[in-house]
């Protein structure tokens, strides 16, 4: 039991689908042979989620992280704050719904730096509903950066043997341009470099994207390459990281789908996300890179048409599990 890394599972908001998935997930034994799963959450919401799917699974209360046992068919929920047997709504925004899933991230996330557990694997929450319950974080992201100082903290997709990092997320197409500086760009990929030779790649195959189409076409179509981005990837060569580039965006992605690179460092949002879910978007995982512990996550919102249906899928929240204990185990993504 004990090489089997301890990871806390957020059920995300309690009105969507992020219980279901969770328990769905935690019906396939062979988790087990990879972790010990301690959930986050409410009794109650588990024992709904697990009538949902028509599972037998029973549920039990434990105190702290390190009673979980790790059992198939037993599922061990830590239940903080005062919220066990509140009766939240199902699929819609609820100001209960963002406060209780709050507390339960905020709650993992201490755990996880107070070195409880090996790292946590969230389901997803509401924003909208945070704020409704007086969250003044606008996601999982924000609660992280702020209970741990981390400066920078960054979004890597990953689905198979698609891997995206991502310079910026978050920001307006306009103010991700204006990100695309030779600083920033160098600090996404020394973060990259740090992160994937602790996950098992010695020397790990980075492609820095262009910004422009063509990447500029010498200049044609924008200087960003010109001016910032050539001058990163030669100053990462120097550093010793294997890092090419800037390749144009309409062929990289195919190059790293085929294994030509570990990791494409994109430099905005929809440059990273577009490919991996045309690549595999039921697979794909959220990994952070900067933070000082380890969290994975589905790459999926709250779904509230369907909550309470028993319908989800769980692919996503799967990989998210295997994929925080491959990394919590430091065998890797390269496994």
């Amino acid at each position: 039991m004990t090489d089997k890394p301890l990871l806390a599972v957020t059920i995300g908001d309690p009105s969507g689908i992020g219980p279901e998935v969770v328990v769905k997930s935690l019906q396939n034994r062979a988790m087990y042979d990879l972790m010990r799963p301690v959930i986050i959450g409410t009794t109650l919401d588990v024992n709904k989620a697990l009538n949902a799917i028509g599972s037998s699974d029973s549920v039990i209360r434990v105190d702290s992280p390190s009673e979980a046992m790790g059992e198939p068919g037993t599922l061990e929920v830590v239940s903080p704050g005062d919220w066990e047997g509140t009766e939240f709504p199902t699929g819609v925004h609820d100001a209960g719904s963002g406060a209780a899933s709050h507390l339960w991230v905020e709650t993992a996330a201490k755990m996880c730096m107070a070195g409880e557990v090996a790292g946590m694997v969230t389901a997803p929450v509401n924003k909208e509903s945070w704020h409704m319950g007086g969250s003044k974080d606008t996601g999982h992201m924000e609660v992280f950066k702020r209970l741990s100082g981390s400066a920078y903290v960054a979004t890597m997709l990953v689905s198979g043997a698609m891997r995206c990092m991502h310079l910026s997320t978050h920001k307006s197409l306009a103010e991700a341009v204006k990100y695309v500086t030779t600083e920033n760009i160098m600090t996404a990929t020394r973060l990259t470099q740090k992160h994937f030779n602790e996950w098992g790649f010695e020397r790990p195959r980075i492609a820095i994207a262009a910004l422009n189409p063509h990447a500029s076409d010498n200049g044609l179509i924008g200087s960003e390459e010109a001016d910032e981005i050539a001058p990163a990837v030669a100053q990462a060569v120097r550093e010793g990281i294997d890092a090419t580039g800037p390749h144009p965006a309409d062929t990289v992605f195919n190059a790293a789908s085929s294994g030509k690179y570990d990791v494409v460092l994109v430099m905005y949002h929809d440059q990273g996300h577009i490919p991996i879910k045309v690549y595999g978007v039921e697979e794909s995982v959220t990994v952070n890179l900067g933070l000082p512990f380890l969290r994975t996550s589905v790459d999926h919102g709250t779904a509230f048409d369907i909550a309470g249906k028993g319908v989800a899928s769980e692919i996503s929240m799967t990989e998210a599990l295997k994929l925080g204990a491959s990394l919590a185990s430091r065998k890797g993504l390269s496994t």
